[in-house]
């Protein structure tokens, strides 16, 4: 089953906005078994966007598009598909009522142009809008299937979420078996470096498939298979994780798509572990990413950014002949690394201390290159153990970098703890 997803928006032409929904699209037509062999974005023009239309027939069994659907002259997409479908556009009454009690409630005038957003397509399903006004449509006809959504990814999300895929199943995918998927998450290993250890994986799969998806810092592996039934599924992709799994046992943090920071909080409140965080160059970035996940409460102690010297030697007692000096190694350095980690966990009373310390860039720190930085990780009762990186990237690279660095070092930590 092959889609293309049309996206409709001179805005999208002129970059003024980013297509996030035809990766959003892509990723939740792969899951249900359904290829994305191409993504069309045109232009607010009735003639192109008819030829748009006419070439994805030619060449795709589902037609998504997205946008167009609002209430202006240049929101076209019904129109252009019913033309080229050769059927009339109806107004929904129940999606008429949804506009109209929407202007009520605010005490506005609803202007004339505003029904073009409950119009839709002689013989098209209606597809509420739970957060929007225009109302998106579901069609078939001629082997070929139509599924039109709004342009706003707060619209469109929920009412492919809860509308679409249901239609899917019961009008496009009624012969095919049930696919299933799981996320395989990784970190500390580059895209190359883990399609190279999965290659031959890779180049004889069959059933289940292999799909590498990479994203800053991180690389996620979807692995799919079709079964009658999720027993039968669960067996077929157990035994390929894990075979993935004993080769790359330090780098596979999660079987579902969960970030390293969920998986870490969920093991420090396991084991009943605190942590604290000393932060320079990431100015508080990592302290986010923990503080971002449902229940850090009972593991996170706290952190510091200590961006400055003198907020690294009045904060966390790092010596003053250590930051700054002729022979001094300077605040960008393996030691600072290392006072900083054990000094938050002391002062937080923690059971592990996490510290970064580098040059962001876009310039040279202490005569030190952009991208070298230093991570440190104290453990209660163990000696602490510092990494340097060096890293490539603009500053925001830099600095995110830096802190999935440390955070995927204090996973493998844990993750030795739970193998005793």
């Amino acid at each position: 089953m092959k889609a293309e997803i049309i996206a409709v928006g001179t805005e999208l032409l002129l970059g003024q906005i980013v297509n996030t929904n035809a990766q959003y699209l892509s990723q939740e037509l792969a899951a249900l078994g359904i290829d994305v062999y191409f993504q069309t974005v045109v232009g607010d023009n009735m003639d192109r966007l008819q030829e748009a239309i006419r070439t994805a027939q030619k060449r795709a069994d589902v037609l998504i598009f997205t946008g167009g659907l609002g209430p202006t002259q240049d929101d076209l997409t019904k129109d252009a598909l019913a033309a080229v479908l050769g059927r009339s556009l109806h107004l929904d009454r129940l999606a008429m009522d949804h506009v109209e009690q929407f202007f009520k409630d605010r005490s506005r005038p609803m202007t004339e142009n505003n029904k073009r957003q409950a119009l839709s397509i002689d013989g098209a399903s209606p597809l509420p809008n739970s957060t929007g006004l225009a109302i998106g449509n579901a069609l078939s006809e001629d082997g070929k299937h139509y599924i039109l959504l709004p342009g706003p990814p707060k619209e469109l999300m929920p009412m492919f979420e809860e509308q679409v895929k249901n239609w899917i199943l019961q009008h496009v995918l009624t012969e095919e078996k049930p696919l299933y998927s799981r996320m395989l998450k990784f970190a500390g290993i580059g895209e190359s470096a883990l399609e190279t250890e999965l290659l031959d994986l890779i180049e004889g799969q069959s059933d289940p498939t292999l799909a590498p998806y990479a994203k800053e810092s991180e690389v996620t592996v979807r692995v799919s298979t079709k079964a009658l039934s999720v027993t039968e599924a669960e067996e077929k992709l157990d035994a390929l994780e894990a075979q993935i799994r004993a080769r790359l046992p330090e780098n596979l943090y999660a079987n579902e798509d969960v970030p390293i920071e969920k998986v870490i909080v969920d093991l420090l409140t396991e084991h009943h572990l605190t942590v604290a965080v000393a932060e320079s160059c990431t100015g508080g970035l990592l302290m986010g990413n923990l503080t971002a996940i449902p229940g850090c409460a009972t593991v996170f102690k706290g952190g510091i950014v200590c961006y400055s010297n003198d907020m690294k030697e009045k904060l966390l007692n790092v010596p003053h002949d250590l930051l700054e000096g002729e022979e001094a190694p300077g605040a960008v350095s393996k030691e600072t690394a290392e006072v900083l980690a054990e000094q938050v966990r002391m002062v937080m009373d923690a059971d592990f201390g996490l510290s970064v310390t580098g040059v962001a860039g876009p310039a040279y720190s202490e005569r030190k290159p952009v991208g070298l930085v230093y991570i440190g990780l104290s453990e209660r009762g163990k000696p602490t153990t510092t990494f340097q990186l060096n890293l490539k990237g603009n500053r925001e690279t830099i600095r995110l970098r830096s802190a999935k660095s440390i955070l995927y070092q204090l996973w493998r930590r844990l993750n030795e703890r739970a193998l005793v």
